[in-house]
């Protein structure tokens, strides 16, 4: 291996020569260019069939999937929307339905109220008129026992007086002559 001084240089040189005269970047080497774009072809007509074949129907499968239940959603939606209305609608006439029939047994209970009331009146009323009778037959009672026991006392007290003047009078004088100053 024993290399000359000269030798070695040429060699360096002729790599450095060698290097300089290749492109950097295979690439941007023209002479590869047509190889680069038969291969970018079949690279991208074969990502084209798999997309076209596999993955675009499975996405269009799920999209459509997709659509259909948010159809069906949004029909679900509106009919329970509708149900609710009719519900509603159900409630509020229920809830009219009952405040009539409220309103009714309030009428019918303050009838029935106001008639037991009547009733108890003109029973209280009876009674009072049955008492009041009744003390008017005990005042007419007492004042024909009153008038009895007047015209005795009177009848007495007269006899007393005309005893007490020295007089002597009968009993039939006397009731006779108390009789005549009590009637007028």
């Amino acid at each position: 291996m024993a290399t000359s001084t000269g030798d070695g240089l040429a060699d360096a040189t002729g790599v450095a020569e060698h290097g300089a005269s290749a492109p950097g970047m295979p690439q941007l080497n023209f002479d590869h260019w047509g190889n680069q774009i038969f291969w970018l072809i079949i690279a991208l007509a074969a990502i084209y069939f798999i997309l076209s074949r596999v993955a675009l129907p499975r996405i269009g499968a799920v999209l459509a999937e997709r659509a259909g239940t948010i159809t069906n959603d949004i029909a679900a939606a509106e009919d329970l929307k509708q149900k609710a209305k009719d519900a509603e609608a159900a409630y509020d006439k229920a809830l009219a339905d009952a405040r009539v029939e409220a309103n009714k047994i309030v009428a019918e209970t303050r009838a029935e109220i106001q008639a037991d009331l009547d009733a108890a009146t003109a029973k209280a009323d009876a009674e009072i008129a049955a008492k009041a009778a009744e003390g008017e037959k005990a005042i007419a009672a007492i004042k024909a026992d009153a008038i009895t026991n007047i015209e005795t006392v009177a009848k007495d007290t007269a006899a007393a007086i005309v005893a007490g003047l020295g007089f002597s009078a009968d009993d039939a004088a006397v009731s006779k002559a108390v009789t005549s100053r009590m009637k007028g």
